[in-house]
């Protein structure tokens, strides 16, 4: 089955690498359309795969990531249609000039040609991913969770009708629909068909991606975030920041799961802190340190455990640690970050500056919440990906992210001396 996939995504790529920029953006307002046509259908495909879910006891976190709703699927429209509008970077000449022997050289943008998506419950990644991929002219194959099988079936299935309804070939965009784990094994080894492999989901996943592919790998996605309160902060739009941060949405990669706190500020900081986090409902795990200044606080405070260092919550659950300054707050992120999305509350910009230089995440934010790590934010449209490795793309894969280059020289009927 998977080799039949690859060759109809291989041979699509072909077509659609030379698709203009007006013709891509046809497709993809069709697909936004046909989305919100077709909302019935796909929001009744996802209530079937949240009763499942809720059946096999999967967490609030992650219901919320499996969840649709007609307001979250106009979202998702919405999103593609941003993406026709973004600047097409596929033919984009990066630099290029005459050359001594009299080659003109250029190098020019062009698509990957396949990409594979490996994800969990999250439904809007089959838009997302094949709208970025059509767009700057990739072919892809999808492999969402078990928990999504309905709702991806269905969205895909709106896609590829969007697709031929278009003169385009439905193997375009792709999804493996078998819940069976032996395929995605398989899917790793299909270097033959798939140029770049994303895998969206827990570090079980990237683990085995990184193992077992023959495939490049963008990793990326597992933010164990960091928000670091520094003495010369005030409190009020610290903890804004911070609320922001935590339970703006909970179970996003970007949410903060570790808030470190200057020593010298804790004692008149931390009851401000179990304050504002009791009105919003999260739970405080404590250091040692911490745990004495809070446990007369309004927030529910639970005594830290080392591995919840290491971990995303996803939910509204907080680390909270005291360090002695800012030496030690960096190094407790690179102990335990991620280097996804990490943050500095100070108005010492000197501070600003050693922290933006010494923390070595994707994004790295001052006086802000790490939040904003998501394509949309960034301007890029909606992301395919974060990446928290350094080759090839880092942070928000937008458009530019799917592409490569080539190297292109004109002569006149020059030759080698």
């Amino acid at each position: 089955m998977l080799e039949q996939m690859g060759k109809a995504a291989k041979e699509a790529s072909y077509q659609l690498a030379q698709l203009s920029g007006p013709e891509k953006n046809r497709v993809l307002v069709r697909i936004a359309d046909q989305l919100e046509a077709q909302a019935d259908e796909i929001l009744a495909a996802n209530e079937q795969d949240l009763a499942l879910a809720r059946e096999n006891g999967l967490s609030e976190a992650m219901l919320d990531r499996l969840a649709l709703t007609p307001q979250r699927l106009k979202g998702i429209a919405d999103d593609v249609r941003k993406v026709c509008q973004l600047a097409d970077p596929v033919g984009q000449l990066i630099d290029g000039g005459p050359l001594d022997s009299g080659l003109r050289l250029e190098r020019r943008r062009v698509p990957l040609g396949v990409v594979g998506v490996i994800y969990e419950a999250r439904p809007n990644v089959t838009i997302d991913v094949a709208s970025l991929c059509l767009k700057t002219g990739n072919a892809v194959i999808l492999r969402g969770g078990k928990e999504t099988y309905r709702t991806n079936a269905a969205t895909v299935k709106v896609i590829q009708s969007a697709l031929e309804a278009c003169g385009l070939p439905a193997g375009a965009v792709q999804a493996i629909e078998s819940p069976d784990r032996a395929l995605v094994a398989e899917m790793l080894k299909m270097d033959r068909y798939i140029d770049m492999l994303i895998p969206r989901g827990g570090a079980g996943l990237h683990k085995l991606c990184r193992e077992q592919s023959t495939i490049p790998v963008i990793t990326g996605g597992i933010g164990v975030c960091h928000i670091f309160m520094d003495r010369s902060m005030e409190f009020e739009p610290a903890l804004d920041i911070i609320t922001n941060a935590k339970t703006q949405r909970p179970s996003t990669c970007n949410t903060v799961e570790t808030l470190l706190v200057h020593r010298a500020i804790a004692k008149e900081f931390l009851p401000a802190l179990s304050q504002r986090m009791a009105e919003k409902g999260v739970t405080l795990h404590a250091d040692r340190a911490a745990l004495a200044e809070l446990e007369e606080g309004p927030a529910q405070v639970v005594p830290q455990k080392p591995e919840e260092l290491d971990d995303e919550f996803l939910s509204l659950d907080l680390n909270v640690c005291l360090v002695d300054d800012l030496d030690g707050a960096i190094d407790h992120i690179r102990l335990h970050g991620t280097q996804h999305s990490d943050a500095i509350l100070t108005r010492d910009m000197r501070s600003a500056e050693r922290f933006v230089n010494a923390v070595d995440s994707s994004a790295v934010y001052v006086n802000a919440s790490t939040r904003f790590t998501d394509g949309g934010q960034f301007g890029l449209g909606a992301e395919v990906a974060v990446s928290t490795q350094k080759l090839h793309a880092r942070g928000p894969m937008g458009l530019e992210a799917l592409t490569t280059y080539k190297w292109i020289g004109y002569g006149d009927d020059t030759i080698r001396g």
